[in-house]
């Protein structure tokens, strides 16, 4: 169905239908000129993130419902980074006439997919035209106790550095999505995805780790800092480090990397560390704790210390198991290109 049969209050309506309100705090969602939150004893936390087609996503490798999907959780991941948890999501959406009511559907579905998931509303938004391709740009709001919000800034001196999951694997998955490309558009053959299916899942459709999140509420931890890993280890750590004004040293053969990102660097002929280290998209949960809390972090089990912040005169540094320390730099991630 084109769009232009149905106008955007036609699709609006489809696309809003049947929501169901979640939150105690979502007093008025989709319907009115906005949407009404109520203000509890909590802190409110807000995060918008905008995703550019060519830019941040290309729609030759990525399905559409998957990309409904990551634009909502990358916005969830940076609610868990502060330690607190999503509730209210807003949506608004650039669409050019090479759209189908359809496709704009699949987009939304991954959208209520990770809401459901994560018990998030949606709550409002707006749609417009678009002359230069798929815009999305997203909204959250989330709240957090006043004593249990995280922020960059708190990182002290012997504070251990620990991260969730494994690092590298979006960016593999990235790269062996481009090398298919590039394969597919010149001869036509085939993308050859078989046996990549965790890679490229973390690089389409990653996990906003509210799990993370629960384990240290649970365990009664709150972090001294915390950022979600968006742009790569070494960029993570260095902004922590600025915002607290420290230094920290990474021990190498510490960084989880998972074996099929090993195999797929192997692949590439490339060290899987680069991209642990400089790749990206991983949205795992990077954050210190004091050494006290050393016993604690380890019964998780979900997540590995790598490290420990030093005084900020002392640098950051990675170490490696035999050799010299190798200066931490921030080489930067483009995401999606």
């Amino acid at each position: 169905m084109n769009i232009g049969e149905i106008g955007e209050f036609g699709l609006i309506e489809k696309l809003t239908k049947d929501i169901a309100l979640k939150n105690p705090t979502t007093v008025k969602g989709v319907g009115d000129d906005a949407a009404v939150i109520a203000a509890h004893m909590e802190e409110t936390l807000v995060s918008t993130d905008m995703l550019l087609e060519g830019v941040h996503f290309d729609l030759t490798y990525t399905p559409l419902k998957h990309l409904g999907c990551k634009a909502a959780m990358v916005n969830f991941s940076d609610i868990y980074a502060m330690n607190g948890y999503p509730r209210q999501m807003l949506v608004a959406i650039g669409i050019s006439k090479r759209f189908t009511v359809e496709q704009v559907e699949e987009i939304y579905e991954g959208m209520r997919f990770a809401c459901d998931l994560h018990g998030v509303d949606l709550v409002g938004g707006d749609t417009t035209a678009s002359l230069t391709g798929l815009t999305i740009c997203i909204t959250v709001v989330g709240a957090c106790e006043p004593d249990k919000v995280v922020y960059r800034s708190g990182a002290k001196p012997a504070d251990l550095i620990c991260v969730s999951g494994n690092l590298g694997a979006a960016y593999m998955g990235l790269l062996l999505l481009e090398r298919e490309k590039q394969v597919f558009e010149a001869g036509g053959k085939s993308p050859q995805l078989e046996g990549h299916d965790y890679i490229v899942g973390r690089f389409l459709k990653p996990e906003a780790r509210k799990d993370i999140v629960d384990s240290l509420r649970e365990a009664e931890i709150v972090p001294t800092s915390m950022i979600d890993i968006s742009d790569g280890l070494s960029s993570e750590v260095l902004h922590l480090c600025k915002q607290s004004n420290v230094g920290a040293r990474l021990f190498l053969d510490k960084i989880p990397v998972a074996r099929d990102t090993n195999r797929m660097a192997e692949e590439l002929n490339m060290n899987p560390m680069t991209a642990a280290f400089n790749g990206g998209e991983d949205y795992e949960l990077l954050f210190t704790i004091p050494l006290p809390l050393h016993d604690k972090v380890k019964d998780l089990g979900k997540v590995d210390i790598i490290g420990h912040i030093v005084e900020p005169g002392q640098g950051a540094y990675i170490i490696p198991p035999d050799g010299e320390p190798i200066k931490l730099q921030a080489q930067g991630f483009v995401h999606g290109k």
